[in-house]
């Protein structure tokens, strides 16, 4: 019969200094009965090892994040939460939906290393990804069902696998319950926008100790209202008024597709004229328009640039539901069966700003043309006519709309215990996530729209409010709403490890542990009737894809102690990933691309306790993990356009310089993958040490550094535009399907750019005041990274880095993040205090006469100087103050951003549409007040 026992002072004390965790699966004992006097001890394991021992005393910087705490954090969903580790960095946010690589995914990211070298594990198994990778969308993951969260600061890859090369993050789920809790909160900004709707109910019965099985279920479901561009004063327009260096500027977030739109006249003689008809005829652009000019031997522009800011939203809404069912049977004293499902829907609805036509082609003889066009042409001019386009924003079609909705199923079933001193556990498991896009509006249909704008019928080149509702709605009705695509990701894995004392030393017992996994992984993309057709508006079929590959990996583990006080640990693990099986979504044709990767990887630690008070620990290991099946197998395919615009990288007399846009523009980006690539190697090594003279206060104190070689990369478009030399093959052309020209283009392929170098001090203090009338608990905690830089594509003594500034990817890595936790207990009261900090950074430069930056009062005219703004550090505070009415009666009342701190100003491509601030670092909601109820029977 399983029995629950109490670990000692020691382990207790163990946990509250955070040298190890709390319980990572049930334990296991020998019956005990209360005559006995000898306590019963419970074999338990922790995160970042496969040993289950009799204490939880270990080597290895983890940290453990307790429901309470998940609570006390003020969050409503697992992306937030991991958002406020100060070790997490580099993750995908929601606010990435907007028009950046989202997609309505949220990825976990420590040390801003990025998502693919963090394992995610969800009650210590594996996820489907959420791309051809091992990043996982932790979307899926229900935070009202989380027991506890333990985040292995440290490299695991010789005992998980290649992908946790930065460290790991598992999600551990209640169990055993045995009362039924239903809650529910509800968040209000205080202005208008972005409210939030929570419920769950979770319920279990059957005792494990006294019944022998246990089964238990949860539902949750969380509502996320949109929070509008216009909702806030940082965000409502793209034309940002500041001051540099004495001088009134002016920000300015703008296109060439505008609303009236731009006439684009191509002449006989090689010549063009860029003009806007309705700056034209009134003297001055539209509201929500720049004016833009250019005088040249080849190109003369008069044209205005629309502030499409206004029509974005800042986070996207969504709803989530989650499901979990979970169980336990006692098989026997020693032995028993469990199994865990869990099933997640989330949808997300994304708008971005109204379609760009890019170039169309009108008629000459059109009667628009003749009455918006001709009138402001010389009579020179008219007879020279080769061609008459226009570059529109179809604000009529309203913004384009996507909704991601994302199915994801988690299966894990297993059986686990003790065969005398053997600890086991074998384990199956299946997940899957299938994530639908589908457009809902604002995505024109080129049979229908084309002629209709070609007919005249709705004029382009009009003020948007001099539109009829007829020509509004026969823009409507040239908009697609469909199915998109769908992706599918699966995983499928058996596995079993097992553990046990070996022989006795002089300084304690000997462990050995090891194990297998096999896991089978597929990344299927399939493209709807229509996408495949093209039916939108100068699109490409997407690429589809049915990939898939295999690996298997075994390790070995044991902890020897050495002298007393002094413990070594030491694993290894032999890794086997097979090449890509590929089969043609069309014709059914197999084939493999790339070859197999093997790899041994190991890792040596060592823990020294002199006495009670200290702890000492190192470490040192190595990695290796596989490109992803997209950078392998990935055929050329249009990746949208650059994220910023660019002015022709070729001087005149350059045969690419044909090719350029004009005026300065976004440029279309192909991807493809490359089937040459070697896996990546990496170097981890860490030294910490543990200070706890006694249970009121400890400190840690952990130095990490991880090296990657043979890393893979794709030249970021900076790099391309900023260096035509190096990257001239990386440029090549793309016929423009509205004119059907060719225009430059970019290829971003993946190779094994050399290395990237990343360290860093992670360190955190506890204190414990007892004040007579309450108790104080605070916890400090950081990360101050030291180096975070990366070898320059195409070149072998360059490194790039977003350390402390905007870097070439677009990303920040803070140097520093710290994170002060209060809490206050006293009665039937308890109240929590938590303080948010990140240091500043230097933003992207602009340089002179850059087309973002202009004078204030003159718009027309470049600023002729330099710009880059330096980012203020940003601190918010969140309070929170719980009554605990009776045992089953718990009711909350928080603030976050109780200062209500806004973003603060900042330029350049933020990983969406947003300008003006970076969604991704900075709180956009404003001061929040939200009220919850726990009521447990």
């Amino acid at each position: 019969m399983y029995t629950q026992s109490r670990l000692s002072g020691a382990v207790r004390l163990a946990l509250a200094l955070g040298v190890s965790s709390a319980l990572a699966s049930t334990a296991f004992a020998q019956d005990a009965t209360p005559q006995q006097e000898e306590k019963v001890f419970e074999r338990i394991s922790v995160t970042g090892s496969s040993i289950k021992r009799t204490d939880v005393e270990g080597s290895l910087p983890i940290t453990n994040i307790t429901s309470e705490d998940i609570v006390r954090s003020g969050v409503t969903s697992v992306p937030e939460l991991i958002s406020q580790l100060p070790s997490m960095q580099g993750f995908i946010a929601a606010s990435q939906s907007v028009g950046g690589g989202g997609a309505g995914i949220s990825e976990a990211s420590l040390r801003g290393i990025g998502g693919e070298y963090t394992l995610v594990l969800l009650n210590g198994r594996r996820l489907a990804a959420s791309g051809s990778g091992s990043a996982v969308d932790v979307n899926s993951i229900p935070i009202a069902a989380i027991e506890r969260v333990e985040i292995l600061n440290d490299g695991a890859s010789s005992l998980y696998g290649s992908d946790a090369i930065a460290g790991v993050i598992n999600f551990i789920l209640k169990k055993d319950v045995q009362e039924t809790t239903v809650s529910a909160r509800y968040d209000a900004p205080q202005e208008s926008g972005g409210d939030n709707y929570s419920f769950s109910i979770t319920s279990g019965f059957g005792d494990l100790s006294k019944d022998g099985f246990n089964v238990f279920a949860s539902f949750s479901r969380e509502t996320q209202e949109i929070l509008r561009s216009v909702d806030r004063d940082f965000s409502k327009t793209g034309f940002i008024p500041f001051n540099y260096n004495g001088n009134d500027l002016m920000f300015v977030a703008d296109s060439s597709n505008a609303i009236p739109g731009n006439a684009r006249v191509r002449f006989t003689d090689g010549t063009q004229l860029l003009i806007n008809p309705y700056r034209e005829s009134n003297g001055s652009c539209a509201a929500n328009n720049v004016p833009s000019d250019a005088t040249g031997a080849v190109v003369t522009q008069r044209i205005c640039r629309f502030d499409f800011t206004s029509t974005l939203e800042i986070i996207p809404e969504y709803t989530r539901d989650n499901f979990l069912l979970g169980g336990v049977l006692e098989l026997s004293d020693d032995a028993e069966l469990y199994g865990t499902a869990s099933y997640s829907i989330f949808e997300q609805i994304a708008r971005i700003a109204p379609y760009p036509t890019g170039n169309f082609i009108l008629p000459t003889n059109s009667a628009l043309v003749q009455s918006e066009v001709i009138p402001h042409l010389t009579a020179d001019q008219v007879a020279k006519i080769r061609d008459v386009a226009a570059a529109w924003r179809v604000l009529p079609g309203g913004n384009r709309t996507n909704e991601f909705a994302t199915d994801s199923l988690f299966l894990d079933f297993g059986v686990r215990g003790e065969f005398n001193e053997i600890s086991y556990d074998f384990n199956v498991g299946y997940s899957k996530g299938e994530r639908e896009d589908t457009i809902l509006t604002g995505y024109p249909i080129t049979d229908l729209f084309l002629p209709l704008v070609a007919s005249g019928q709705v004029n382009v080149f009009a003020h948007p409010d001099d539109l009829s509702d007829q020509e509004r709605q026969l823009v409507k009705d040239t908009m697609y709403s469909g199915l998109d695509t769908v992706t599918t990701t699966d995983l499928f894995s058996v596995g079993a490890n097992f553990s046990a004392p070996v022989f006795e030393l002089p300084a304690g017992e000997v462990y050995l542990g090891g194990g297998f996994d096999y896991r089978e992984s597929s990344y299927e993309i399939l493209g709807s009737e229509a996408n495949q057709e093209a039916i939108i508006l100068f699109s490409d079929p997407n690429p589809q894809f049915d990939l898939s590959r295999n690996s298997y990996g075994a390790f070995l583990e044991t902890i020897v102690p050495v002298i007393e006080g002094l413990e070594v640990t030491g694993s290894v693990r032999y890794d086997e990933i097979s090449g890509i099986d590929n089969v043609d979504v069309d014709t059914g044709v197999e084939s493999k691309i790339g070859v197999d990767m093997d790899d041994t990887t190991y890792k040596i630690s060592l823990a020294y306790r002199p006495n009670d008070n200290w702890l000492f620990r190192a470490s040192t290991g190595t990695g290796f993990k596989a490109p992803t099946m997209r950078q392998i197998a990935e055929p050329r395919i249009n990746f949208g356009v650059t994220g910023n615009v660019y002015n022709c990288p070729f001087g005149a007399g350059d045969p690419l310089t044909q090719f350029c846009r004009v005026p300065n523009s976004q440029y279309d980006v192909f991807r493809e993958g490359n089937a040459n690539l070697s896996p990546e190697q990496s170097k981890q090594k860490s030294l910490g040490v543990v200070f706890s003279p006694n249970n009121e206060f400890s400190f840690t104190l952990d130095w990490w550094q991880v090296n990657l070689t043979d890393e893979v990369e794709r030249p970021t478009e900076g790099n391309i535009f900023g260096d035509p030399v190096t990257f001239r093959e990386l440029f090549t052309t793309r016929t423009d399907l509205g004119t059907g020209e060719q225009v430059l283009a970019i290829i971003q392929g993946p190779v094994n750019v050399g290395e990237s170098n990343n360290e860093g001090i992670d360190w955190s203090l506890d204190l414990t005041n007892e004040l007579g009338f309450a108790t104080l608990k605070t916890r400090l905690s950081g990360t101050y990274i030291i180096e975070s830089e990366s070898l320059r594509t195409g070149t072998t003594d360059v490194y790039d880095t977003s350390l402390g500034r905007k870097g070439p990817d677009d990303n920040v890595v803070f140097r520093n993040r710290v994170r002060i936790a209060n809490t206050l207990t006293h009665g039937d009261f308890s109240h929590a205090l938590n303080i948010n900090y990140q240091g500043g950074y230097v933003d992207e430069y602009f340089p002179a006469n850059d087309f973002s930056i202009r004078y204030a009062d003159d718009l027309g005219r470049l600023y002729d100087g330099g710009v880059q703004l330096s980012i203020p550090s940003y601190t918010t505070v969140d309070y929170l103050t719980q009554y605990h009415y009776d045992k089953s009666l718990k009711v909350s009342f928080g603030i976050n951003n109780l200062l209500d701190a806004t973003p603060p100003l900042a330029f350049g491509e933020n990983g969406g549409h947003q300008e003006g601030f970076d969604p991704r670092y900075f709180d956009s909601y404003g001061r929040t007040f939200y009220l919850s109820a726990d009521y447990t029977f």
